[in-house]
């Protein structure tokens, strides 16, 4: 039964039914009560595209990740949409991959979907040079980026401070006596390129040697952190601790340093980011980053949310690391 026939049966006008579906105040109350019994009766449930046309929203936010099978973007997920649920919003997720076409596509589709806000997890969505496809969306809805930033109207943006976290660990492992430090990543993105830096600010203000060996990119995975100590140990490069940017990257390298019969921490430390379940299924635990990928999203959701009912919301909002130190350091 459509809302036409809800109107007949009840003897008033669509206009009246809609405003009882969406809780108008405007309804003398055995008018509502006439209207509700005969939903009831035909267990009448309102279409989210046609009650949208009344209310100019239809309660659902688009979620968009490169990944959802990476354990950091699957927590974010997660929180998102669990606290969306709270608030009576749907959700809608869509893995892009690294392609930008793919981006620009699922960006196109949820506007098609209606959605009333936009959620972009992971720094891979800030493109290098052209972001113009976010700048246009960002004018239909507010669009929240969850470890990216860029500075436009519309656009609100989240992020842990991820340089200051790994420069924190150079601090720390020289403290320690290290001198040579390599670090390996995966990804060029807005988040691995601020890790990078820390990095190299870290090793410039304790006078350490840096060199072309110093900051090696690799596979992503497991195999990425396997093959960059294999890169290591073929060139012969002097290391006495590696920085990772995922976790996942640490699992690696610790294996293979276990296979060339090197310790660890005795004569390698060793280091992840992300605090993720892999760090703690090592021998020993891996020492790693918690990047407060939890409050980050739980920080995105409220973001948004507050765009939505109208709020003022800073555009920005910094998170701080923490260090976590296990057996692996």
């Amino acid at each position: 039964m459509n809302i036409y026939e809800i109107a007949k049966k009840a003897g008033v006008s669509i206009a009246t039914v809609s405003r009882v579906i969406n809780n108008s105040p405007n309804v003398k109350q055995e008018t509502r009560e006439r209207v509700e019994a005969v939903l009831r009766q035909y267990r009448y449930t309102p279409n989210a595209i046609a009650r949208s046309l009344v209310t100019r929203a239809t309660h659902t936010i688009g979620v968009l990740t490169s990944d959802v099978r990476d354990s950091y973007y699957a927590s974010a997920i997660y929180t998102i949409e669990q606290r969306f649920r709270e608030l009576g919003y749907n959700v809608i997720l869509c893995n892009t991959g690294l392609e930008l076409k793919k981006k620009k596509e699922y960006l196109r589709i949820m506007l098609q979907k209606k959605v009333d806000g936009i959620i972009l997890v992971g720094s891979v969505f800030k493109e290098k040079n052209d972001n113009s496809h976010i700048y246009e969306v960002a004018t239909h809805v507010p669009v929240v980026m969850l470890n990216g930033d860029l500075q436009e109207d519309n656009i609100y943006s989240i992020v842990c401070d991820d340089g200051a976290a790994i420069f924190n660990i150079v601090e720390l492992l020289y403290s320690k006596g290290h001198r040579d430090m390599v670090y390996m990543y995966d990804v060029e993105s807005f988040s691995g390129m601020a890790k990078i830096e820390g990095f190299k600010r870290g090793l410039k203000k304790n006078n350490l040697k840096f060199d072309d060996g110093s900051i090696i990119k690799v596979p992503q995975g497991i195999q990425g952190g396997y093959e960059g100590v294999e890169r290591l140990e073929r060139e012969g490069k002097r290391y006495t601790a590696i920085l990772t940017s995922e976790d996942i990257i640490a699992v690696g390298v610790l294996k293979k340093l276990r296979e060339v019969g090197k310790r660890v921490p005795e004569d390698v430390a060793v280091f992840g980011f992300n605090n993720s379940q892999y760090s703690l299924c090592t021998v020993p635990e891996l020492s790693t980053v918690d990047n407060k990928v939890t409050d980050m999203a739980l920080g995105a959701v409220q973001m948004l949310y507050d765009v939505l009912q109208g709020k003022e919301v800073t555009h920005k909002v910094v998170v701080t690391p923490e260090l976590v130190i296990r057996g692996s350091s």
